[in-house]
């Protein structure tokens, strides 16, 4: 009987053989596959003094990456980045970039003594580097600047908007207020100077997420060497992976830092890198050292062990790697500088990653030989995976009752994905430490907050109209009041708002008299085309209501709003950019989705020669993405566990990256796992199992690996959320929790459940079938 089944089963290539068009006896691409895995291998010296010549040239460069990357965010091209120029260059504006400084415990400036002390604050800020103007209640006694008790007060710093990176000028600002704090404490000690605003939140952000990736870093390594070691049973074994991480990270930086010298790329950009490069690292550089270790228990020596794994990881590595930077090449589409920057990232680390587990590590492991095993904790087994074994001979014998078991869980936690809102959160999400956040909540004890999410109107008058004209002059002033009819408005500035107090009996000349020449230029353009209208909204007009109310303003009829038709506006600020930013990606979703499993089911069919497979494994996919949402809306929306990740309360958002971030991560990464394990079950189809058979054997070989491979992916994932950046929190979790359903329940139950049910079916077209006799 044994003889029959293996006669009469149906050729069925691995994913080796699928890829290379192999048939009954190898091909010439076989042959050249064996070539170069064979050349790796004996040439390895140069191999090894390749990487190690692009390891010199790039990592000095990984040190220092921080400080050649952007901090600020930007939509490129969209109605809040081209406000943004107009201000700089159309209408000069000292304030088109600006920070916040906030004094508290300090005396009413209303009084001689306050006084004094704002104008030995405001002096101290002109003289720093990079400061164009200020302006404060020392201009025109406007209480807008003062807190409610006159104990505090701030000050809008305008800062040249020509620095390419305007939060280098936030340490120089710091150092001068810092100084002054020092000599007035010793008559005011409640004082404080505290920096806020978009520039400053910028720096501080990037300050943060640095140091959040260092220390994530930290935690995870430890973890990742103790998994890896209790998996391999060695130090020696377990060390290779960690070191091939922390090498492709290193590369990655350094080609981003300098790719950033030519191309600006986000600071977001570090955490990401860091996550992939320990995640992708370990996962590629463990498979191809179990092949080894698998290669060198049937007997081969140290070179053909090294071959051997070559030879069979490669083609499954450069597979698994092609499916994950079909996600970030996806991201290059959408119009934001963060989003691009992690696609960058991503592809770098991708190829780092995968390049130096195909090309380097089959020689090192070649020279290491006996060496693997130094440090022995454990004796390696290759028996170890009856287990497995078991299990998948259980699953092939019940996989209706394997698909209900697992399959309603996910499903239910998959339907909370529903419930997700795609949105910025309200309330105090900043990390504490930063200095910027606590400055903003100064502000909003001064009931002023509003002042960081000042909304820039433009109003762009037809031709022949002049700013400055009675014309223009009138269209402003009814805009402004349009404006500040909305509840969302605390107050709203504009040329002739600035001089309404003595509007009444002085004629327009005199008022524009008045004031300041480089205040008047900040609200008229300077081909007099255009006027600025600021509006400062309400302190408790937050996230969406905010956005809304930006997308309000902007449908609203500008001709009737301003009395003069064929007028328009443009409207730019923070909460435009927001609404710019969830615009941006909102608008490209469903086409980057549709890109994303339309390649990869490409991709997959031509690697397996197979419809089902690929459809099995995105249908997966899409399974784990949407589980990881589910859990997602559970903790961070609704609060459960919310305290173990170091939240205080739930929040109302989710940001709007979010779900495209975790999407184009997840998807190629969980193709890992199908890739890993299909090609066994190929390969045991191969060597004449039946089905069932071939899916225990399949999991026999692969289920230790994936297991390991994901417990390693959910600990550096993990090491994320306990930061206190809440965007890489998130992410952190919901890739975690993605990765942890995708290998404990899709790859291991309800997949190989659907390769039992679908049986034969599984390899159509690409089947060869055999007669009986």
């Amino acid at each position: 009987m044994r003889r029959r089944t293996l006669t009469s089963t149906s050729y069925r290539p691995s994913l080796d053989s699928a890829v290379r068009g192999a048939t009954t006896g190898p091909g010439t691409a076989e042959i050249a596959r064996r070539g170069i895995a064979s050349f790796l291998v004996r040439h390895r010296r140069w191999v090894a003094a390749a990487w190690l010549t692009l390891a010199v040239a790039l990592i000095p460069g990984a040190v220092h990456v921080e400080e050649h990357l952007d901090v600020a965010a930007r939509a490129d091209g969209s109605e809040s980045d081209l406000v943004t120029k107009e201000l700089t260059a159309r209408f000069g504006s000292p304030f088109a970039r600006s920070v916040i400084l906030v004094a508290t415990g300090i005396p009413s400036p209303r009084v001689a003594s306050g006084h004094e002390v704002l104008s030995a604050i405001v002096a101290s800020v002109e003289h720093a580097p990079g400061v164009r103007r200020t302006i404060s209640y020392l201009d025109n006694s406007d209480t807008l600047f003062l807190g409610e008790g006159g104990t505090s007060a701030f000050i809008v710093v305008g800062l040249d908007a020509l620095t390419r990176r305007p939060d280098t000028l936030i340490a120089p600002l710091r150092a001068a207020t810092t100084r002054l704090s020092d000599t007035l404490r010793a008559r005011y000690p409640e004082l404080s100077l505290r920096w806020t605003g978009e520039v400053a939140l910028n720096a501080d952000l990037r300050r943060v997420s640095a140091a959040d990736a260092q220390r994530a870093e930290r935690r995870a390594l430890p973890l990742t060497l103790l998994l890896l070691v209790l998996a391999f049973g060695s130090i020696a074994a377990g060390f290779l992976p960690v070191a091939s991480a922390m090498l492709a990270i290193g590369i990655t930086l350094g080609a981003a830092a300098l790719i950033a010298r030519v191309w600006p790329l986000s600071a977001l950009l570090q955490n990401v890198v860091t996550m992939l490069g320990l995640g992708l690292g370990t996962d590629y550089a463990l498979l191809v050292v179990s092949r080894f270790r698998e290669a060198r228990a049937a007997g081969r020596d140290r070179a053909e062990a090294a071959e051997e794994a070559a030879r069979h990881t490669g083609r499954t590595i450069a597979l698994s790697a092609l499916a994950v930077g079909i996600g970030f090449l996806a991201l290059l589409a959408v119009p934001l500088n963060e989003l691009r920057s992690i696609a960058v990232g991503g592809l770098l680390a991708v190829c780092a990653s995968a390049s130096f587990a195909t090309t380097a590590l089959p020689g090192i492991l070649a020279w290491n030989g006996p060496g693997i095993d130094l440090g022995r904790v454990r004796r390696y087994d290759d028996r170890s995976g009856e287990r497995w074994r078991r299990w998948g001979r259980f699953v092939g014998a019940h996989p209706l009752l394997v698909l209900i078991v697992f399959g309603v869980p996910v499903g239910v936690l998959a339907l909370q994905s529903t419930r997700l809102r795609a949105e910025l959160p309200r309330g105090d999400w900043l990390p504490s430490e930063m200095e910027s956040a606590r400055a903003l909540h100064d502000l909003r004890g001064m009931q002023r907050g509003g002042v960081v999410q000042e909304i820039s109107v433009v109003l762009e008058l037809p031709p022949g109209v002049s700013a400055t004209s009675d014309a223009g002059w009138s269209a402003t002033s009814r805009l402004t009041e349009a404006l500040s009819r909305d509840s969302a408005v605390a107050s709203v500035r504009s040329l002739p708002s600035l001089t309404s107090a003595g509007a009444g009996f002085l004629p327009r000349a005199s008022l524009l008299a008045m004031v300041p020449e480089d205040i008047r230029g900040a609200f008229a353009s300077r081909d007099g085309g255009a006027a600025l209208v600021q509006i400062i909204p309400r302190e408790e007009v937050q996230g969406a209501d905010l956005t809304g109310y930006i997308r309000r303003v902007r449908s609203l009829d500008a001709g009737a709003a301003s009395g003069i038709p064929g007028s328009r506006i443009r409207v730019g600020g923070l909460p435009a950019f927001n609404a710019d930013y969830e615009d941006a990606i909102g608008g490209r979703f469903f086409g980057i989705v549709a890109a994303i499993v339309g390649g990869t089911l490409l991709v997959l069919a031509l690697g397996f020669r197979s419809l089902l497979v690929p459809i099995k494994a995105v249908a997966l996919n899409l399974l784990s993405v949407a589980g990881a949402f589910g859990a997602v809306v559970l903790v961070f929306q609704e609060g459960h566990g919310a305290s173990l990740l170091g939240l205080a309360e739930p929040v109302d958002g989710t940001f709007p990256a979010i779900p495209i971030l975790v999407f184009c991560t997840v998807f190629g990464l969980s193709m890992d796992y199908e890739v890993f394990l299909v090609a066994r079950v190929a390969d045991a189809r191969r060597s004449g199992h039946d089905e069932r058979s071939a899916i225990a054997e399949g999991l026999a070989r692969t289920g230790g690996i994936i297991t390991s491979a994901a417990a390693i992916m959910v600990v550096v994932f993990g090491a994320f959320t306990l930061g206190s950046f809440l965007l890489i929190k998130m992410l952190g979790f919901a890739l975690a929790v993605a990765v942890l359903l995708d290998a404990s329940v899709m790859r291991v139950a309800i997949g190989p459940a659907l390769l039992a049910l679908a049986g034969r079916w599984n390899w159509w077209p690409g089947e060869r079938r055999s007669r009986d006799g």
